[in-house]
């Protein structure tokens, strides 16, 4: 819960930097953020979410 919840916070911050730079118009981040809702009540959420937490999870084991 706590990675995902941050990853929706990292991506709404970077929307809306891009929304404010003038890199994506308000129309296009308005589709953008309805097809991740969209796409979030599909039967690839599990996978993607499979996904994010295996590529967060392989992040964390990197030692410096």
């Amino acid at each position: 819960m706590a990675i995902s919840l941050s990853v929706v916070l990292l991506l709404a911050v970077i929307l809306v930097m891009l929304i404010r730079n003038g890199s994506i118009k308000g129309g296009p981040a308005v589709v953008a953020v309805l097809f991740g809702f969209f796409l979030a009540s599909t039967g690839m959420a599990p996978s993607i979410n499979r996904f994010l937490s295996s590529l967060a999870d392989s992040i964390n084991s990197i030692n410096f």
